[in-house]
């Protein structure tokens, strides 16, 4: 029986030795989770034998167990490149299938796909841009505008939070309204850019009148406050002002001002915030990724915006994933179905924008387990030939 003892003592340093070296050669791969050959005793014994007479006919390989402790992860100069801090998978649309991968190293195609360096299509939810909400719910391939720009959106609402000064004296023929007067740039529905004022005169105690230029008569409303400076009423509700166009392009077309927030207090005329919903057209500048795995694209109109949000899966035993190269898995019968869901929700981990997660290779205790193996592997060979000799001396008994 010893030769057959130290064949499978061979059989299983060499396995060994073979895990070992696939983990040092992957020890700088992208997301690579290293494995472990793992060894069964292997016993002879009879129906019926005592305890005391088994005898053991030396290893087998029992499996090669995979190992996904978190690797650690490090910045990079990709704003597409993303790391899983925690548990969770990138999916990916492969050839072959759906898989799953910690490798985000990502980048976009021609046609503005999300894509792995292995051309594996990423995978995730659509968002509608103007509210910030999943538009679906069914995963679909993450995608990008990059073929043509974005198109302008026409401004509906204005949005002004300031200060009307209430010591100022109640409005003359003579009064100048500069004095409280504000613009914003807004844009119609073709992206030119258009100036709305909003001047204001104060008519009465606690009562300004709203004007779009400084020497129209045309009145925009009427707005009142109450003692304490908060507004009181608005009128007509909401106010509009009307934007006409200086050139041919477009129609006069009206934007809704909101002044919910004005106030009339004893301090000076101030603008606080004035904002608008429009922009104009704009092309993909760059994309950030937050810790949900949101999507923000920027644009070169000074837009950001939620375009998709990366999906992740997780799995009851990940170790039953079954390895299918390029650093994917896929599922298999011991690694149960996908849990599939979002980072920072849940058990999910959380995601690393403009960061990749190294493999978790300890290089400094593979070499010390290649050492081991390398010495099991030369004592095993030594069982054999130490056989061989018993055996030379009883054929050359006489």
């Amino acid at each position: 029986m010893g030769f057959h003892h130290g064949l499978s003592g061979l059989n299983a340093s060499s396995k060994s030795l073979d895990v070992i070296g696939h983990n040092i050669a992957n020890s700088n791969t992208v997301g690579f989770k290293s494995s472990r050959a793992e060894f069964n005793e292997m016993v002879a014994s009879a129906m019926g034998a005592s305890s005391n007479n088994n005898t053991g006919i030396g290893v087998s390989v029992a499996a090669v167990a995979q190992q996904f402790s978190q690797g650690v992860i490090t910045p990079s100069s990709n704003g597409l490149d993303m790391a899983i801090n925690g548990d969770g998978f990138f999916i990916v649309q492969t050839p072959s299938g759906t898989a799953y991968t910690r490798n985000g190293a990502f980048q976009l195609d021609k046609n503005g796909f999300l894509q792995s360096a292995n051309g594996d299509m990423v995978m995730g939810y659509t968002i509608d841009p103007d509210t910030g909400v999943r538009s679906s719910t069914t995963l679909t391939n993450i995608s990008f505008p990059t073929g043509a720009p974005i198109a302008a959106k026409q401004t509906s609402k204005v949005t002004a939070v300031m200060n009307l000064d209430a010591r100022a004296e109640i409005a003359g023929p003579t009064h100048n309204r500069a004095t409280y007067g504000t613009s914003v740039e807004v844009f119609d529905s073709l992206g030119a850019p258009h100036a709305v004022s909003i001047y204001a005169e104060k008519s009465d105690i606690g009562e300004w009148k709203l004007y779009d230029s400084l020497t129209g008569t045309t009145e925009i409303g009427t707005v009142k406050f109450d003692a304490d400076g908060k507004l009181a009423s608005m009128t007509p509700s909401p106010l509009k002002v009307t934007v006409n166009p200086t050139t041919g392009a477009h129609a006069p077309f009206d934007v809704q001002l909101d002044l919910s927030s004005i106030t009339q207090y004893g301090t000076a005329f101030s603008v606080a915030r004035l904002s608008q919903d429009g922009y104009a057209s704009g092309e993909l500048t760059a994309v950030n990724v937050a810790a949900d795995g949101t999507l923000l694209a920027s644009y070169s109109n000074g837009i950001t915006r939620p375009e998709a949000q990366v999906a992740l899966a997780r799995f009851t035993n990940a170790q039953g994933l079954q390895p299918s190269g390029n650093n994917n898995w896929m599922q298999s019968n011991d690694s149960g179905p996908a849990i599939v869901g979002t980072a920072d929700s849940g058990s999910f981990g959380t995601i690393q924008g403009s960061a990749l997660e190294e493999s978790n290779v300890d290089l400094t205790a593979q070499l010390v387990n290649m050492m081991t193996a390398q010495r099991a592997y030369q004592a095993n060979a030594q069982t054999i030939k130490t056989q061989d000799q018993v055996f030379s001396t009883l054929v050359n008994l006489r």
